[in-house]
């Protein structure tokens, strides 16, 4: 990877101290009708957010919002860190849980832990998942208490406090997804050229294919 390459999250950060925050609470199952990869921040954790029930033909602006919920809360509403309880986003694998999140404007999310097939969903998204441990995490929520500002620093893999520093682990490859912006089209296009050479070989050794 090119180590020229700078990638930082900075914005409001907002806390949802709850374990076990499953896809289905996420973005509910009647939103799944739609395989369109936007249009879903609307909708993003409905149950908590309105106070009726949720329908994707409905105006959101004319339903009854949950005015305790925190991402209904000024400055929450336009957090770009969400800090979380363990086993984030478990449940079924519907990737429509990371498009609501990034569609709302998340771009990092920090966990104990993750639903491994949701954790994987968020690198091909463009989404930031962080995982750290439990005290590590309390320093998080302790700084965010008093500034709901963080920062995060994916090239050298740290989180920033006001007086400290926390530093994650990240396989380098899906860091790599993050700071290129890459999704698995990206990736597979960067072997073309290997793809191409294969092809030809193969037709050669088996012209019957063509």
């Amino acid at each position: 990877m090119n180590k020229n390459y700078q990638h930082v999250i900075e914005g409001i950060s907002a806390e949802i101290a709850i374990d076990n925050i499953d896809t289905d609470q996420i973005i509910p199952t009647e939103y799944l009708k739609s395989i369109k990869k936007y249009g879903f921040g609307d909708f993003l954790f409905d149950g908590w957010r309105y106070k009726d029930e949720g329908n994707i033909q409905k105006d959101t602006s004319q339903r009854e919002q949950n005015e305790d919920f925190i991402l209904n809360i000024d400055p929450y509403k336009k957090s770009k860190i969400l800090v979380v309880g363990k086993n984030f986003g478990c449940g079924s694998s519907r990737e429509h849980a990371v498009w609501a999140l990034r569609d709302f404007g998340i771009e990092c999310i920090i966990a104990e832990s993750f639903g491994d097939i949701f954790y994987n969903n968020c690198f091909k998204n463009g989404i930031l998942p962080i995982q750290i441990s439990q005290d590590k995490k309390n320093h998080v929520s302790e700084h965010i208490k008093e500034n709901k500002n963080l920062r995060v620093d994916l090239t050298n893999q740290s989180i920033q406090l006001e007086s400290s520093e926390i530093q994650f682990e990240i396989e380098e490859s899906l860091k790599e997804r993050i700071i290129l912006g890459q999704d698995d089209i990206d990736i597979t296009l960067g072997y073309a050229n290997q793809i191409k050479q294969f092809e030809s070989n193969r037709f050669v050794s088996k012209p019957w294919l063509k």
